[in-house]
């Protein structure tokens, strides 16, 4: 049984765009795929949902291993390394397993797998970039790839390869003046967590302040998300991080582009990690 897992948000949208790319994941591989998340999603009430409510890991795991299923692989929408692969998936199969008896659990690769990477995400990237900086020619641009944060350097180091990546793929074409940077959402207090670099608020602040009405500033944000939700989207904390930067710096724009998720060659990562499960030895279970 092929799971597709996300970390999971209290927002409808980010589950119908889970479920959506595991429609299109599964027409791709002739296969059922299952929409699953590692928790949250489960306080959405129904009626947001089509009437049909959420699947998160646990209750998935154990129902189907209830059932009888032995086998699952699991194509994670992580980007890097998270703890939610190395640590939460294994400690959850061990409790079902302990419950229902021994299972079999492959996890593919992360979406961006260092040090290879994934040069399709990339790619989805730039044509992002691209299509939020329309219409504004030969203006100077400064793109800021944007991502959640996270407490593992291993993690921030798929940004500083994305953003590598992305900086050389808009240098085709796009002019001296596009400068590409890099920001985080959010991070943890205390030095040890530097390494996640500026918050975006301070990206955005210290580029509006150069800002003015005869020298306006235009800045596309990079999105490295993958569904909307509480972060990204339309209402979500980027949005309102943005909405206060205009306010405070008149002559800075901000343009947001797309989500990753929403590109259509993104199913065509997620088949390359599908493909990869059959080489992939089943993860090692904690006793419960």
């Amino acid at each position: 049984m092929l799971l597709l897992l996300d970390n999971g948000s209290r927002r409808a949208a980010a589950t119908l765009n889970l479920r959506r790319l595991a429609r299109h994941l599964g027409e791709r591989l002739g296969s059922d795929i299952q929409p699953v998340s590692a928790q949250h999603s489960s306080r959405i009430p129904p009626e947001q949902l089509d009437g049909v409510p959420a699947q998160t890991l646990e209750p998935f795991l154990r129902e189907q291993a209830a059932a009888g299923e032995r086998s699952f692989g699991i194509v994670p929408l992580f980007f890097g390394p998270s703890r939610a692969i190395s640590a939460f998936v294994p400690e959850v199969a061990g409790r079902v397993a302990a419950e229902h008896g021994p299972i079999e659990v492959r996890v593919a690769d992360p979406l961006c797998p260092l040090p290879a990477g994934e040069p399709l995400l990339v790619q989805i990237l730039a044509d992002n970039v691209r299509s939020a900086r329309d219409g504004l020619g030969a203006a100077a641009t400064d793109v800021l790839l944007v991502d959640h944060g996270s407490p593992l350097p291993a993690v921030t180091a798929v940004r500083h390869w994305l953003a590598e990546g992305l900086a050389a793929e808009l240098s085709n074409g796009a002019g001296a003046d596009l400068r590409v940077g890099e920001a985080v959402m959010e991070r943890r207090e205390g030095a040890e967590y530097a390494f996640n670099g500026r918050l975006l608020a301070e990206a955005l602040a210290d580029i509006g302040a150069s800002a003015t009405g005869q020298q306006p500033r235009h800045v596309v944000l990079a999105m490295q998300f993958i569904s909307p939700g509480r972060h990204a989207g339309a209402d979500g904390d980027i949005a309102e991080i943005v909405a206060a930067a205009e306010a405070a710096h008149p002559g800075l724009s901000v343009r947001i582009s797309g989500l990753m998720g929403e590109h259509p060659r993104f199913v065509d990562v997620l088949a390359a990690r599908a493909a990869g499960l059959g080489t992939r030895q089943p993860m090692e279970l904690p006793a419960d």
